[in-house]
């Protein structure tokens, strides 16, 4: 991942192809809001922060209006950090996750995920269940958010492999889990996130903003 200081965005910003996803790292302080996203996504567009306008859906996903919706970002934040991911003519879905000491994993998977996915994650030992736990949340996650819908849309209506293996989409309710593509996002040894998007493979890029670290 390169490190991006504010001067350069605008050279990246102005080569998005339609094959391609931009996925920006940056610092999350909760009280600048949406600030930083703005300032990301202006650039790209080639417009002032302050020209832009937000409108967020029926299900809570934030999304530019007109005459911009041509361009589909989705961001996340966990923690001090966030993931914006840019993309033109796919919608993309992202979830980042700090690693934390979960002591009920196990308990969410039986109440919430697929039986298969319980099942698989009893198999495992407490390292390995936490951290497969993580990859399958985020990964759900960023399909739904993609979809549009938050986790209210049921977290056992899709179902994933567990691991040993990357988290792969088996079945999707109500659609074709072989028409999404599912990138795991490496980060630090702190966090984990996964990109998804409906439609054919893509390159995925990925700068860090100077500062974001």
């Amino acid at each position: 991942m390169q490190t991006t200081d504010d001067q350069a965005v605008a050279t990246v910003a102005q080569h998005l192809p339609d094959d391609e996803i931009h996925v920006w790292q940056l610092s999350y302080q909760r009280d600048l809001g949406r600030e930083p996203l703005r300032a990301l996504l202006s650039a790209y567009l080639g417009q002032p922060p302050g020209d832009l306008n937000l409108v967020v859906g029926e299900h809570g996903r934030p999304a530019l209006a007109a005459p911009h919706t041509a361009l589909e970002f989705n961001w996340s934040h966990s923690g001090e950090r966030a993931l914006l991911a840019i993309a033109r003519g796919v919608t993309p879905g992202i979830d980042l996750e700090r690693k934390r000491l979960r002591t009920h994993v196990l308990d969410i998977a039986e109440r919430f995920f697929c039986p298969e996915e319980a099942a698989a994650l009893a198999m495992l030992d407490d390292v390995q269940r936490r951290d497969a736990f993580l990859e399958l949340w985020t990964a759900k996650e960023a399909v739904l958010k993609a979809l549009g819908r938050g986790i209210a849309f049921g977290l056992d209506r899709l179902r994933f492999a567990v691991a040993p293996a990357i988290p792969t989409m088996l079945w999707l309710d109500g659609d074709d889990a072989s028409q999404w593509q599912l990138h795991p996002l490496p980060t630090d040894s702190d966090f984990f996130a996964t990109l998804a998007w409906r439609g054919a493979p893509r390159r995925v890029r990925r700068w860090t903003l100077a500062g974001a670290d």
